[in-house]
């Protein structure tokens, strides 16, 4: 059970991951400096999100107190 429960996280964590790359990417080609912010912060959000998601799923279920 909780070798599914790492296994969801972790799937979830580099979805999140490859979404990010796809905002960086996107803000790359954004020829408006405002759209390349938001998305660069979109998918700075999202890694640190991503990085979350996978500690989690590498240990207990619940995070530290």
């Amino acid at each position: 059970m909780i070798m599914s429960v790492a296994g969801e996280s972790g799937g979830r964590a580099r979805q999140m991951r490859e979404k990010a790359q796809e905002l960086k990417q996107a803000a790359e080609r954004a020829t408006d400096p405002q759209e390349r912010q938001r998305l660069e912060e979109k998918a700075k959000r999202l890694q640190s999100q991503s990085e979350q998601e996978s500690s989690m799923g590498g240990g207990d279920i619940y995070p530290p107190q």
